[in-house]
């Protein structure tokens, strides 16, 4: 049969490292699976419509900490790797993954024009023969109901002439421990010869592979691991308010019930969740459960209780500011780390970027250093990361503090309150500790050291 014949294809394509594989998007996601791939001997294109992404690739140059600038030059120049903005190039690859953002609006709906758009521009071009594989975070049944039918209007039907998947993305940005390339792909296709080609494609890339029934099993189990770490560090944040009340260390707590060898998992308190999951990934499942009468009340409470979390710690900044005798009105505060987790560039979402805000309208005047990320944007307003002395245990892994004091720069000491909001290992927690008037720990980064200025969140 036509369709063997092109299933069989495309397979031998794939097995032999034949197959042109295209990556569309190509931020957090979509870069280092192209790296990935390429390294492990596939012809990849990316595609974004971001030229400035495009010229950098093509170029050697990463963007992105975790697809390392040497290899993607050393793969640039072997040919392995290229970009391009032009879609009309779609038409060359047999497999195309789709790594574009899944946000959601200010109503915390899930938005899914990016992979609308994405799909539109694909079928347009669609060819027999392809493998499409959606690997960004979506509400259940989003490869069936959404992609498949746009893909379908080329009059190509899935599994006969072309065939489709979902694969989530499980890259903890950051995280040298467990990368992409030793953290199992999990797979669902929309039909079995479907799940068939793309777990061949991963296999052959090296990766360990997980298949499941469907492209929604693929879908939910994505959400379903996001959903639970924002439970869980829910839980934790409302405990840390209640351990405050009570007078008692939710940190040490904590440490001695991870020394239970069976059914406890440590999670931790914080300002906040960052990042492109955790903060949304619980909406998208609400907001599915909805269409079937089903309300989330208890996902729904975390999301609330961690969103909760930046004003808490604002009011714990202008409490303890107001407990040492300082104005809060006409203080100067430093915050440190802007990042959503430590030792990343990465602003997504950041918990930090909402404390600022909110302590614009509190305390006299806001500033913040983060050695990754050299300036933002806050409500409209410009932020620039501050220079300080004295403050990281490197200086040479930023431009933006030094260790010499020499040209009249910013010191801990000229601050009122310092809020450690990210905590990044480069910063010499012990200097800071010691030069600091006020330290709000919001990541017990100060775990190890003692000092009448430190207070922290949930003790």
């Amino acid at each position: 049969m036509i369709e063997q014949r092109i299933h069989s294809d495309l397979s031998e394509r794939v097995k032999n490292k034949q197959a042109k594989v295209g990556i569309v998007g190509l931020g957090y996601v979509g870069l280092p699976l192209g790296v990935y791939f390429a390294s492990n001997g596939y012809e990849v294109l990316g595609f974004d419509i971001k030229c400035e992404r495009v010229n950098l690739i093509n170029q050697g140059k990463s963007y992105i900490r975790d697809a390392k600038g040497s290899e993607l030059s050393r793969l640039v120049k072997s040919g392995k790797i290229s970009a391009t903005w032009d879609y009309e190039k779609v038409r060359e690859c047999d497999v195309i993954q789709i790594c574009v953002p899944t946000p959601v609006n200010i109503n915390k709906e899930p938005d899914v024009s990016y992979i609308v758009g994405t799909t539109e521009e694909i079928s347009k071009r669609l060819r027999k023969g392809q493998l499409i594989i959606l690997k960004s975070t979506t509400f259940p049944k989003t490869t069936e109901s959404v992609v498949l039918p746009i893909l379908e209007r080329s009059g190509l039907r899935v599994g006969r002439d072309f065939f489709l998947a979902f694969s989530p993305e499980r890259i903890d940005p950051g995280n040298e421990q467990f990368t992409i390339d030793n953290t199992p792909t999990v797979v669902g296709g929309v039909t079995p010869q479907c799940t068939k080609l793309a777990v061949l494609l991963y296999k052959n890339a090296g990766s360990k592979v997980v298949a499941v029934s469907s492209a929604r099993v693929a879908e939910l189990t994505k959400l379903l691991e996001n959903t639970f770490r924002n439970v869980n560090i829910a839980l934790m944040n409302e405990l840390a308010q209640l351990c405050e009340r009570m007078h008692i260390n939710i940190w040490e707590a904590i440490d001695a019930a991870s020394t239970k060898p069976f059914g406890f998992m440590p999670f931790y308190p914080g300002p906040g969740v960052g990042g492109h999951c955790i903060p949304i990934d619980p909406y998208y499942l609400s907001w599915k459960a909805r269409e079937y009468d089903f309300h989330t009340s208890f996902i729904e409470l975390s999301a609330k209780v961690n969103e909760n979390m930046p004003y808490y710690v604002v009011n714990k900044i202008v409490e303890s500011l107001s407990n040492a005798g300082v104005c809060p009105g006409k203080a100067k505060v430093l915050v440190l780390g802007i990042a959503f987790k430590k030792d990343v560039d990465d602003l997504r979402d950041s918990p930090a970027l909402k404390i600022i805000e909110i302590l614009e309208g509190k305390v006299g005047k806001v500033f913040y250093n983060d050695p990754y990320i050299k300036s933002t944007v806050v409500n409209n307003k410009k932020y620039t990361s501050t220079p300080i002395d004295n403050l990281t245990l490197n200086s040479q892994l930023s431009t933006h503090d030094s260790s010499t004091g020499s040209d009249g720069r910013s010191t801990i000491h000229d601050f009122d309150c310092v809020l450690i909001a990210t905590g990044h290992s480069v910063y010499d927690y012990k200097k800071i500790v010691k030069n600091a008037n006020l330290v709000v720990d919001a990541r017990n980064a100060t775990k190890n050291l003692k000092g009448g200025n430190i207070v922290k969140l949930g003790c």
